[in-house]
């Protein structure tokens, strides 16, 4: 318990120190496609999504930080008479660390985690999101148009506090995209009574 502490104090002031010199730039991430495609009674999200980590965000990870990325997904349908109905909302949650005495990456998603042996493996998966179940056929309605959105950030929220503080100063710390936005109209026949 007190070795993780100084641990996390150590990556902390390494980072922090070297924040402190850096020259700030934002990163951002930006999608380059998504879409819905049908997946028996669901819809599921394929997404891709195009950056590059900071000299900082590397560096931390390298010392053994863990980093979160939120993946947002919105489904509204259009009312002229009142404000627009959310129809779906999901979030997906993915850590990315390194584990020094392993010598490997590993992302999370919730209970399932992958290693691989390449930073640049980590970074290609993250950046593609496949077969995300986001919405049920159940909650939108046949022949109706609906806007769906997506967008990815760095939670740095997750963050240890310290991190937090140097991310709310400190813009290389920010990783981010706008909403990528995109229609769908649910159009599959009805299927035959038997």
């Amino acid at each position: 318990m007190l070795t993780d502490l100084l641990v996390a104090f150590g990556v902390a002031l390494c980072v922090m120190a070297g924040a402190a010199g850096g020259v700030a730039h934002a990163d951002t991430v930006e999608v380059t496609s998504a879409s819905l495609e049908s997946v028996d009674d669901n819809y599921a999200l394929n997404a891709n999504f195009e950056f590059e980590f900071s000299a900082r965000l590397d560096e931390a990870v390298h010392k053994g930080l863990p980093l979160y990325f939120l993946i947002e997904f919105e489904l509204t349908h259009p009312r002229w008479y009142w404000f627009d109905e959310k129809t779906a909302t999901r979030t997906q949650t993915i850590r990315i660390s390194y584990h020094a005495l392993t010598r490997q990456y590993r992302i999370s998603t919730g209970t399932l985690h992958q290693n691989f042996a390449t930073f640049d493996e980590v970074v290609r998966i993250l950046k593609r999101v496949r077969s995300w179940t986001v919405l049920e056929k159940a909650q939108v309605q046949r022949g109706q148009n609906y806007h769906a959105a997506v967008r990815m950030r760095l939670d740095v929220a997750q963050l240890p506090k310290p991190f937090q503080v140097s991310a709310l100063t400190n813009r290389e710390w920010t990783l981010a995209s706008d909403w990528y936005r995109f229609n769908f109209a649910f159009a599959e026949p009805e299927r035959e009574a038997k």
